[in-house]
């Protein structure tokens, strides 16, 4: 049995009149706009040394550095990373409709930079399949391959290949552009707005394309790329079109590839606990498959692609085009957002992990800079992958030394050994970049269980993925975002209100429906509403609180107008009579109304009111963050009503912030104010248990003398 501590607690019941009466408020000082900008443009000592080292993560962690403990666990896993990472950029730059020499560019400059600038230890920086794909829907868009490319002025006197890797070197530069930007201005919040769900939809989508596109080169079938809506059907209806055309030797060598590399890592994954590092499956089989290649000359005998001559060194630096940020710019933000979406995830799992802190805006800089940096020196989008970040992290690596370490790898396959690729067939690349698609294609998974567990996150999933993969993965992220804030605004727009109730012996207050002993008082209804009351939902909450409460007040106050004008009448023929038979019982009312009336008691028979057992409404407020204008308005609209037809209306656990917003706007006035505000709903209780007693009033007509003398005598206590 739980143990129950007790608590007994003896305070006077407060109202906010009377708590502020016996509290005193201390009235803080709030800085202006100007006085915030003040601040942040304040400079001294210790805040520039603070600045270099946000800027500089790498000189604060090097300066911990532990070389006896670290430094063979970072060599080992950047020699590991390294090689996962070159066989990456390989097949990633198929994605981006690039020659493979470019994916080793992407597997060093980004990493170069992000050694200096990144604050996380362990995320791999690279090629990511997604960015590669979204570059690669760009780059296939304005340079077709059987098609002339579009009319760019740069694109004069350049290969194919060559305006291929300008543009996805133009749109990674404007990529890091708006990171960098993003980063700067201490936006970094904006990834909030992605959440697990939708990332999870999207990357799904993306897998489909990523699937779709690799399989022409698994097949070895001369398929054009294709962008735009609807582009993942025409490229399927190409693939089957010419399926009958297939090369045996592609398809028999890619599902080898594939079959050997599943089984390798899911007994890698059983077993990591008893592994030392992951087994370097990829680069096993592309060495088998290259010696095979080169062995019986594939590329002749089986007419099979290859990856051909690759370029030795590295390039001179090249400028972006400014035409290309003009016809990308629509596409380069959301690759940007994405990017930095995926690498701030994987790293905040890191860093919990090994606990440490990263910097959301400082990361924007750091991945701004590298994808700058990179695309200079023709490289393509660069975030992370998680399976690449596994490896690096499992195999031992503590810190960017092996980020570090895995770039000089590919910088030594680039300026030496890069030859020894060129017979590489681009079915394996293709195979390796389908079975490395495992993590992402079972996230389907998850529809089955967000159904059970959450209805709208089931809605951002599947639109979200339906939607990446017809509409293309830039339409398809907007329409996911659209689709996801659309959930938060009927969530907040059509709240599950409910009606509250005591449980006995205590002073808290439940829902009704949830409990089998709960006790509701007569004559008072307690109404909950979860949620902000805004424009949107306002006409929604008067809704549920008429529903509530069970009746119009405003349909009763226009019957009881129309019983008054009876009452006048026969009043106008009888009035002698009944004025000298209860000369004490009336007084003159200042509407002519001689008398006050009880509606709740026997009327006469020609006269016919709805009564209302209704004497108190409770409004719960403790979930309320925010009222707008037009909420305000509705609010004080719906409180005049119930007073008129004789509701007491009490608000209860209202929000400071709220009140203060009330008293600003001239929310109070004669009928509504402070002293209808309570800091609990047991204090409102123990109010309207003082003021209400049961007994049935028999008399339908009252004085107002009476009647105050009456109310003066109810003081039944809780």
């Amino acid at each position: 049995m739980t143990c129950r501590k007790q608590y007994v607690v003896a305070r006077p019941a407060y109202c906010e009149d009377s708590f502020a009466e016996e509290h005193e408020k201390f009235s803080r000082l709030h800085k202006t706009m100007l006085d915030h900008v003040k601040d942040y443009l304040t400079c001294d000592k210790k805040r520039m040394k603070n600045v270099a080292l946000s800027l500089l993560p790498v000189v604060g962690w090097m300066r911990t550095y532990r070389i006896r403990e670290w430094m063979l666990g970072d060599v080992v896993s950047g020699v590991s990373t390294g090689l996962v990472a070159i066989m990456q950029g390989l097949a990633f730059s198929l994605l981006a409709s690039l020659p493979p020499s470019y994916g080793l560019y992407t597997a060093f400059f980004p990493a170069l930079a992000y050694f200096f600038l990144g604050t996380s230890r362990h995320i791999s920086v690279g090629s990511f399949p997604v960015l590669s794909l979204m570059v690669g829907a760009v780059v296939t868009r304005l340079v077709p391959e059987n098609a002339p490319p579009a009319n760019i002025t740069d694109f004069e006197g350049l290969t194919q290949d060559h305006q291929r890797v300008l543009v996805a070197s133009s749109v990674t530069f404007l990529m890091g552009i708006f990171q960098l930007a993003m980063g700067v201005l201490r936006v970094g919040f904006v990834v909030v707005y992605l959440s697990d769900t939708l990332v999870s939809g999207f990357t799904t989508a993306a897998a489909v394309h990523i699937l779709v596109s690799q399989l022409k080169f698994v097949l070895g079938l001369n398929v054009p790329g294709i962008s735009g809506p609807l582009s993942i059907i025409y490229t399927l209806e190409k693939i089957f079109g010419q399926m009958a055309s297939s090369n045996v030797c592609d398809v028999v060598m890619s599902s080898v590839i594939m079959v050997v590399v599943f089984i390798v890592k899911e007994l890698s994954e059983r077993y990591k606990a008893k592994l030392p590092v992951p087994i370097p499956v990829e680069v096993i089989t592309t060495v088998v498959a290259c010696s095979v290649s080169y062995g019986f000359n594939f590329e002749k005998t089986y007419e099979v692609e290859v990856v051909g001559q690759m370029i030795s060194g590295y390039e001179s630096p090249i400028a972006p085009s400014v035409e290309v940020f003009q016809e990308s710019a629509m596409e380069a933000f959301p690759i940007a957002i994405v990017g930095f979406a995926v690498a701030f995830s994987v790293a905040k799992v890191y860093s919990i992990k090994h606990d440490y802190t990263i910097d959301g805006n400082q990361e924007l800089i750091a991945f701004g800079v590298s994808n700058i940096f990179g695309a200079s020196f023709r490289s393509f989008a660069a975030s992370t992958a998680l399976s690449r970040t596994a490896v690096q992290e499992s195999s031992g690596g503590k810190t960017q030394i092996a980020g570090l370490i895995s770039a000089m790898m590919a910088m030594i396959v680039t300026v030496a050994l890069g030859f020894l690729l060129e017979p590489l067939p681009k079915s394996v690349l293709g195979a390796l970049v389908i079975v490395n698609l495992k993590g992402m294609l079972m996230q389907l998974r998850e529809i089955s269980h967000l159904w059970r567990r959450d209805k709208f996150e089931c809605v951002v999933w599947v639109g979200t993925c339906l939607s990446a993969i017809l509409l293309g993965l830039d339409l398809g992220l907007a329409v996911g975002l659209g689709v996801e804030l659309l959930t938060v605004v009927f969530r907040t727009q059509f709240p599950r209100c409910s009606v509250l109730a005591n449980i006995p012996g205590t002073d808290l207050y439940k829902d009704r429906k949830d409990y089998l002993h709960i006790l509701e008082p007569k004559g008072v209804k307690i109404f909950r509403i979860p949620s902000p009351i805004f424009f949107a939902n306002i006409e929604f909450f008067r809704d549920k609180l008429l529903e509530a409460v069970g009746f119009n007040p405003l349909r009763i106050l226009r019957k009881r107008n129309k019983a008054l004008k009876k009452m006048k009448n026969l009043f106008e023929k009888q009035g002698d009579t009944m004025m000298e038979e209860n000369m004490d019982m009336f007084s003159k009312d200042p509407k002519g109304f001689p008398f006050h009336v009880d509606w709740n008691a026997e009327l006469p028979a020609n006269i016919s009111v709805p009564k209302v057992g209704l004497h108190s409404l409770i409004l719960d407020f403790s979930a309320v963050s925010f009222l707008d204008i037009s909420a305000l308005k509705g609010l004080k609209m719906a409180l005049k009503e119930f007073i008129r037809v004789d509701v007491d209306v009490y608000i209860a656990s209202c929000d400071a912030c709220i009140l203060d917003k009330l008293k600003s706007c001239t929310f109070f006035d004669d009928d509504v104010h402070t002293s209808m505000f309570y800091p609990t709903i047991h204090d409102a209780m123990l109010h309207v248990f003082n003021k209400h007693n049961t007994e049935t009033r028999t008399k339908w007509v009252v004085s107002k003398k009476q009647n105050k003398t009456k109310q003066n005598k109810d003081t039944t206590l809780l």
